[in-house]
C-alpha cells in the first residue's frame, strides 16, 4: 500500500536551530517528525522562508513565499498548490494559509485570545486575526487536552465535531537513569545540592513564578534551609518584576537559583535528575510536557488544580490552588516531608508517563490525518 504522504510545518524546528533551545511546539513538531515514519506515513517538512531561515539548511523544503505574502494571497481566495506534493497538511502552529488539499492544525492553546494581558502587545491585534484565522482554514483541528476544546470553541469559532484531542508525550529517554558522577559534576558547578524544588518553563506571567516565590519564602526555614528554590527558564514576555525578585533573592543570600541560559537537553536531564520535587502551578496550560518529564524523571511533582494540568497529571501529582501561595507552600511542603506521599508520586507518575509517550501521540494524530486524506 502506498504511503500517506503527510506535509509538516517545520518552521519552529527551523526556527529553534537560530534561537536558544527549542520551545513547546518546536518538540512537539520534532517528535511527529520523528515517530510518524514508524506508523507508515512518509513525511515531508516545509517552512516559510524569511531572510533568517534561509541561511541554514532547513529540516524540509521553503515553500514559494513567505507567511506573510501567502496569507494575503489567501485573502483573495488563492490556494497554495501542495495536492500534488501531499495528501494532508499538518500545521502545529498558527500559520496557516488556504492549500488545495486537506489541512489540520494543532492549536495549543488561545492564550493570545483569552488571556490577551500575557502576551505582547507589539502587532497583537494582526496577531490575533491570524490565530482565529487558523482555525477557519482548517478542515481538523487537534487540541492537545480535553480541557482546551471549549477554550478553541469560544476564542476561534471552531465547531467542536472538528476538534480531536491528541495528548503530548514524554521521550523514552526520560526514563533512563543519568550518570550520578555527571549529576553531581553538574550541580557542583552550579551552586546546587541534591534535593531541590525545581521549576522549568520561560519566565512569563502564566507560569506563576512570582507565587512559587512566595511560596518557598513561606515554608519552614528548615525546609528551605535543606532544599533550595532552583529556576530554570530564559525570560520571556512580561517577566520584569519576576526577574528582578529573582535576582533580588540571589543577592540578598536566599537559598534561590536562576539559570536562565541553559539550552543543553544533557544538563537540562542532570539538573531534573539531582530535583527533590518539580513545583509546576501554572495558570494555563495547553498541555504541560515539563509535567510528563518530571513523571519519568522519577520526581514528585506539585502542580496547578486548573487548565490541562489535572487531566495531564491524573492521580500522580499533588493539586494546589495556582492563585492561592499558601495551597502552593503546603503542596511543597507536603512533598518535602512525607516519604510515603513521595514514594506514591513518585510510582504514579512515571506510570502516567508511560501511558502518554510519542509513539501514542502520533497514533492518535494519524488517525485524525485518515479522517480527511
Amino acid at each position: 500500500m502506498t504511503p500517506m504522504r503527510v506535509g509538516l510545518s517545520t518552521s519552529t524546528v527551523q526556527a529553534a536551530r537560530l534561537v536558544r533551545g527549542v520551545d513547546g511546539i518546536g518538540v512537539y513538531t520534532q517528535h511527529l517528525r520523528e515517530a510518524l515514519p514508524s506508523l507508515g506515513i512518509d513525511v515531508r517538512g516545509w517552512f516559510f522562508p524569511d531572510a533568517t531561515m534561509t541561511r541554514l539548511p532547513g529540516p524540509g523544503s521553503p515553500f514559494p513565499g513567505s507567511f506573510a505574502a501567502r496569507s494575503v494571497a489567501g485573502l483573495i481566495g488563492l490556494r497554495l498548490d501542495m495536492a500534488s506534493e501531499v495528501d494532508v497538511f499538518h500545521v502545529t502552529d498558527y500559520r496557516v494559509v488556504r492549500m488545495n488539499c486537506p489541512v489540520v492544525v494543532t492549536l495549543h492553546d488561545a492564550v493570545p485570545l483569552s488571556h490577551p494581558e500575557w502576551t505582547s502587545a507589539r502587532f497583537r491585534w494582526v496577531k490575533n486575526f491570524q490565530f482565529r484565522r487558523s482555525g477557519r482554514y482548517a478542515d481538523g483541528v487537534i487540541a492537545l487536552s480535553r480541557a482546551a476544546v471549549p477554550e478553541l470553541v469560544e476564542h476561534f469559532g471552531i465547531e467542536e465535531e472538528r476538534i480531536s484531542v491528541v495528548p503530548c508525550g514524554v521521550d523514552p529517554d526520560w526514563f533512563e537513569a543519568v550518570n550520578s558522577a555527571a549529576v553531581d559534576a553538574e550541580l557542583a558547578a552550579r551552586g546546587l545540592a541534591p534535593g531541590y524544588f525545581l521549576f522549568v518553563g520561560t519566565l512569563q506571567p502564566r507560569k506563576n513564578v512570582g507565587r512559587i516565590i512566595d511560596a518557598y519564602l513561606a515554608l519552614p526555614e528548615a525546609i528551605r534551609a535543606a532544599r533550595q528554590l532552583v529556576i530554570v527558564g530564559r525570560p520571556g514576555w512580561h517577566c520584569e518584576e519576576e526577574a528582578f525578585r529573582l535576582r533580588a533573592a540571589m543577592a540578598a543570600g536566599q537559598s534561590i537559583v536562576w539559570i536562565d541560559n541553559l539550552s543543553d537537553r544533557a544538563a537540562l536531564r542532570r539538573i531534573f535528575a539531582g530535583a527533590g520535587v518539580f513545583v509546576f502551578p501554572s495558570l494555563h496550560e495547553g498541555f504541560g510536557i515539563p509535567v510528563l518529564e518530571a513523571f519519568a524523571s522519577g520526581i514528585p511533582v506539585v502542580t496547578s488544580n486548573m487548565s490541562s494540568l489535572p487531566e495531564v497529571a491524573g492521580d500522580a501529582a499533588v493539586l494546589v490552588d495556582p492563585f492561592d501561595v499558601a495551597s502552593i507552600s503546603d503542596g511543597m511542603a507536603r512533598l518535602a516531608d512525607d516519604p510515603t506521599l513521595r514514594l506514591a508520586c513518585i510510582g504514579r507518575g512515571r506510570d502516567r508517563a508511560r501511558i502518554l509517550s510519542w509513539e501514542n501521540t502520533a497514533r492518535l494524530t494519524v488517525e485524525v490525518y485518515r479522517r480527511f486524506a
